[in-house]
């Protein structure tokens, strides 16, 4: 019998952003996946391929997860639980999207592009709702001198 530990799944995803095309609300945006096979509303992720750089992965991931292109900003947390028995950890980033047209696979059935707000009533794990609260913080308040405000 074996006292070793499972090694832990590495995986990074990053909260997508952009901002807001409606000037009436919240003056960013953030982008929800929905996963059909867990039923659940998530950030864009996944698991590091072998020899994989972390950040890499994060944006292949957005790419792959919602077809847009990002620019990944500030590190946010890194999450450490069980996924499937296994411990699993996710670095995530930061990153506004820059641009690229969804197309459901067989993974990621729906994006939504939501405000905070709702984002946090979307998303399933509250670990995941932490994330949009820390992105809230790193960004600043809404307004013109803020990353959230009008694009310059």
């Amino acid at each position: 019998m074996s006292d070793a530990k499972p090694v832990p799944i590495q995986a990074a995803g990053c909260v997508l952003w952009r901002r807001a095309p409606e000037p009436d609300g919240h003056p960013l945006t953030v982008c929800l996946v929905h996963r059909p096979k867990y039923g659940d509303w998530s950030h864009p992720k996944g698991k590091l391929e072998p020899g994989e750089d972390p950040l890499t992965a994060a944006v292949r991931e957005v790419r792959e997860e919602t077809g847009q292109d990002c620019l990944p900003g500030a590190p946010l947390s890194t999450l450490h639980y069980e996924a499937g028995g296994r411990p699993k950890v996710v670095r995530y980033w930061a990153a506004e999207a820059t641009g690229g047209t969804f197309t459901p696979n067989h993974e990621i059935a729906e994006v939504r592009w939501v405000e905070p707000e709702e984002a946090l009533l979307l998303l399933t794990q509250p670990r995941d709702r932490d994330l949009v609260a820390e992105l809230l913080r790193l960004l600043g308040p809404p307004g013109p001198a803020g990353p959230a405000g009008p694009a310059t």
